[in-house]
């Protein structure tokens, strides 16, 4: 099963948290994981809202006063003296790690040493751990994400005003496509966007898959103009069909008897086909045009092919799509010898059948019959044998 985020509305450990229990994953569970971790009572619980008209679940995380505030190398041996599962373990403290040498970038101190209410407070503490303990039961093959939307504006922190996007978020979304958009709010929290890049294995738009269900986790608050939610997709990965590309190069400066064996490497190198055809290029220059179409899995190989075997030094690649008939190979005798005939059929009816050509020239050498004699009673014996239309 693979999973997608929508985070077009931004992006924070509640609203993932929320998308999750809301996707399936049982309050209990996320209940149990938070409880194995912290000495203070924080207790869960679930409710459904509307945000920009949206139906979606709230986790409210309610937590006994308390004033301790720790460091990232507090809530490190927490984590480590926690009764977790191991996958739990690493991936929360993955993500508490990212949190605290952002924040440790963005302020100039060592990451063990931050001490900030990102990384010590109770409510962050039961974000990560359980959107982690989430995750941890959904047992995911992949999850992709959409860009993330940051919002604009500014915040107020416990370090005074910030902009928005805060600097520890852009630190921590270096390398990932990310969009301000017209919100003059924060879209995107620190432990929100900490969470993203520990479980997110990709970016972009929906991949092909066939949904199956969809959670929607809300945010606190009920944006102007916009549902504050993350929706999370999962499903199955799509059938992916075979890609096939076609290879081109112009060449006007090759010896022409070198192609036929040009087109004998390309074939050996995984190409399906391969043809040339005569052109006139710029200043009266007569060449060729190589055209080879090949399956993605071999392009690789055709591609170098066509840098080793010819004088090009560039390549056109375009994907195409490609319909084949149904092929078979069967055999039909001619003079005593086996000459293979390959069919297609359309529908379970054979509609085209042709003699191998290698085949009856090795059976004219031996027979010392002319080749097109050869070839016309192949093919009268396909027919005969009801392999030819």
């Amino acid at each position: 099963m693979i999973g997608w985020l929508d985070c077009t509305s931004g992006v924070a450990g509640d609203m993932l948290l929320g998308a999750l229990v809301d996707v399936g994953v049982p309050l209990e569970s996320v209940q149990a994981a938070v409880d194995a971790l912290t000495p203070e009572q924080i207790r869960l619980s679930a409710e459904e809202v509307r945000r920009g008209g949206l139906r979606a679940t709230r986790v409210n995380v309610e937590t006994a006063a308390s004033t301790t505030r720790r460091t990232w190398a507090d809530i490190r041996a927490l984590l480590d003296a926690g009764e977790l599962d191991d996958d739990v373990r690493a991936s929360a403290t993955t993500a508490f790690a990212r949190l605290a040498e952002a924040e440790a970038r963005v302020h100039g101190v060592a990451p063990d040493g931050v001490h900030f209410h990102e990384v010590g407070a109770l409510d962050a503490i039961a974000d990560v751990v359980g959107v982690a303990a989430g995750f941890a039961v959904l047992g995911l093959d992949a999850l992709q994400a959409s860009p993330i939307a940051l919002g604009s504006g500014s915040v107020r922190t416990e370090h005074g005003t910030l902009p928005v996007p805060p600097p520890a978020v852009v630190e921590l979304l270096r390398g990932v496509p990310t969009f301000g958009g017209d919100a003059t709010d924060e879209l995107a929290t620190p432990t929100g966007a900490a969470l993203l890049t520990t479980f997110a294995t990709a970016w972009g738009a929906q991949p092909a898959m066939t949904v199956r269900r969809q959670g929607v986790g809300a945010g606190g608050r009920d944006l102007a103009g916009r549902p504050n939610v993350v929706r999370l997709l999962l499903g199955d990965p799509a059938p992916t069909p075979a890609t096939t590309l076609v290879l081109e190069a112009n060449v006007d400066d090759m010896d022409p008897r070198l192609w036929p064996s040009v087109l004998a490497r390309m074939l050996d190198a995984g190409a399906s086909d391969a043809w040339l055809v005569p052109i006139v290029m710029k200043k009266g220059r007569p060449a060729h045009t190589l055209s080879v179409l090949v399956d993605r899995d071999s392009v690789e190989a055709v591609r170098r092919t066509f840098f080793t075997e010819t004088t090009t030094i560039g390549l056109r690649e375009t994907v195409v799509d490609k319909r084949a008939l149904e092929r078979a190979d069967r055999t039909v005798e001619v003079d005593g010898h086996l000459v293979r005939v390959k069919t297609a059929t359309l529908d379970g009816v054979v509609v085209n059948a042709q003699p191998e050509y290698d085949d009856v020239v090795a059976a004219a050498a031996t027979t010392g019959r002319p080749v097109k004699a050869v070839l016309a009673d192949a093919t009268a014996a396909a027919r005969a044998a009801g392999l030819a239309p």
